[in-house]
């Protein structure tokens, strides 16, 4: 188990921007993350992933122009960067590592209001 810690989270308005960064203690770190993200009442869908050596980047469609995630293994830290920011952005935003069978961090809100 990679424990996770996220920070960075919370209320803006729409248009505003935010980072997030996930930290692990983990020493090795040779493995995928990303964010993924849950609203009330609906599913968690993913975010942003990224590879361990930072070449291969996957972003979801609604969020792409927007978001920019990075990594620095050195510092063992993901960030997110998240520029005008929607409303629909809104939700809870959890870290995750692909540890196989994978770790999740306890989540940051992000709230964005019109």
């Amino acid at each position: 188990q990679v424990p996770l810690v996220e920070s960075g989270g919370g209320s803006v308005q729409a248009g505003d921007s935010l980072s997030l960064s996930c930290t692990t203690s983990d020493r090795s770190g040779i493995y995928d993350m990303g964010w993924y993200r849950q609203a009330p009442g609906k599913e968690r869908e993913v975010v942003a992933i990224i590879s361990w050596t930072g070449d291969r980047i996957i972003y979801a469609d609604s969020v792409k122009g927007r978001f920019t995630i990075s990594r620095d293994n050195t510092k063992r830290a993901v960030t997110l960067q998240m520029n005008r920011l929607k409303v629909e952005d809104t939700a809870k935003y959890h870290c995750y590592a692909d540890t196989k069978p994978g770790d999740w961090g306890e989540g940051t809100q992000v709230t964005v209001s019109s």
